[in-house]
């Protein structure tokens, strides 16, 4: 399952990490507490209160042996408590002892001849650190636990305007004309300055999201009408003359480009309207044959592959179908058949369906490694500046390539040519 990264969540995994912390942090506190109580200052006593008796007892035989309600002193052995004569200790230190209901330390001291055995019982001293170190821990806990809830409370308030702000902002559709969730009516009020001023500027951007979304539809609205037609009329005007037979062969070859150039002129305005859509689902989608769509590009760029002597060869290995807009590919791979004629000066031009792609060889110029990472910005034309165009068909391309998922992959060698691949991952084919 997928982890939330929003800020509440955040700030929950950060408040479990602190509560998580604390507690780790006051049981280990509690842990060496009691290792220092017991190793430290409860042994270091029992020393001191041997010392003090052999200090006395060389002075006065009859001083009386340490005798407390935890801490009893024997010099005799044979009077040690039962539990401890099984297994009486062979050297001076430190012994620890348990039995069914006691836990003991037994300190072995020497003086001279004599032996002093002091009986420590832990097991009440013991009762009592965990009574009086388990209670301030619990209360110190409470403490931190409650005012870490709060603080939680207090930030989830704090965040929960911003978390619905977003919620809002997210839900908006830009596809639509109606930005209304931006509405300051809408927005969640807050007394926080901060919040408030978020607000103002979310409003703000929302206003101004209005006003470019209308005048982008109305330029792509007035530009496929007004640049259409103009083309329009000089490819009526060009169908026309080409039909005089008083016109000259040079004439002819004249009308021809000129047509060619509206013809050009009118896919490239195609494809920038295109690519100006913010949605796909503007566009009419077919079961489309990319075979098809090859032979008529072909025959679009047929008369400038012969004015410059190149041979276009077509293998069609398989029939290939893609789910698409024919206009889109027909943009993608007019501009790549385009370019390699353009770009080719004696030779051929191969073209090659495979059973999930399309390969466009040339014989021509080709381009070095570092040409081909730059192909793709717009107005590059590297170092053939010479050549008819405007630099911008591959950027055209690179853009359909990547806004519906067809890879494109370049090969390229100075003077041997240039081999580019055109991925369509979802599609099928069939042998021809």
């Amino acid at each position: 399952m997928r982890k939330s990264n929003g800020l509440i969540s955040k700030i929950n995994r950060a408040f479990l990490l602190q509560a998580l912390l604390i507690s780790v942090a006051a049981l280990l506190s509690v842990f060496f507490a009691k290792i220092v109580l017991e190793e430290v200052l409860i042994k270091q006593a029992i020393k001191e209160e041997a010392e003090y008796f052999w200090k006395n007892h060389e002075q006065d035989n009859t001083f009386p042996l340490p005798d407390t309600l935890n801490l009893t002193g024997y010099l005799d052995p044979d009077q040690l408590p039962a539990s401890l004569l099984k297994h009486p200790p062979e050297k001076t230190g430190f012994h620890e002892y348990d039995d069914a209901n006691n836990r003991f330390v037994l300190f072995l001291s020497q003086n001279n001849e004599q032996q002093l055995y002091l009986v420590y019982n832990r097991g009440q001293v013991d009762s009592l650190a965990a009574y009086y170190g388990l209670f301030p821990l619990a209360l110190v806990l409470i403490v931190l636990y409650l005012s870490l809830w709060l603080t939680y409370r207090f930030s989830r308030r704090t965040i929960s305007p911003i978390s619905q702000l977003a919620r809002q902002v997210n839900e908006i559709d830009f596809s639509s004309q109606d930005l209304s969730l931006l509405q300051e009516d809408k927005l969640p009020l807050s007394s926080d300055d901060d919040i408030q001023i978020l607000t103002d500027a979310i409003k703000h951007l929302g206003e101004r999201l209005e006003s470019f979304i209308a005048r982008e539809r109305n330029f792509t609205r007035d530009a496929s009408h007004e640049l259409r037609s103009p083309l329009t009329v000089i490819n009526i005007a060009t169908d026309l003359l080409l039909t005089d037979d008083g016109l000259s062969e040079s004439s002819q070859k004249n009308v021809q480009r000129i047509k060619r150039a509206a013809t050009d002129m009118e896919e490239l305005t195609e494809a920038f309207l295109l690519l100006a859509r913010e949605s796909d689902q503007v566009l009419s989608k077919d079961h489309v044959c990319v075979n098809d769509v090859i032979d008529e590009e072909i025959s679009r760029i047929q008369l400038l592959a012969e004015e410059k002597g190149l041979a276009i060869e077509f293998k069609a290995e398989h029939k290939l179908h893609v789910n698409a807009s024919d206009k889109v590919l027909s943009v993608l791979l007019g501009n790549l058949l385009r370019n390699a004629i353009l770009y080719t000066d004696e030779g051929s031009v191969d073209i090659t369906v495979t059973s999930s792609s399309v390969v466009i060889s040339d014989s021509g110029r080709g381009i070095s490694p570092q040409q081909v990472n730059n192909i793709f910005k717009p107005y590059y034309r590297g170092n053939n500046s010479s050549t008819p165009g405007h630099g911008v068909g591959m950027t055209i391309v690179k853009r359909l390539s990547d806004r519906f998922n067809w890879p494109i992959t370049i090969n390229s060698t100075p003077g041997q040519g240039t081999r580019v691949e055109v991925q369509f991952p979802a599609s099928d084919s069939m042998t021809e």
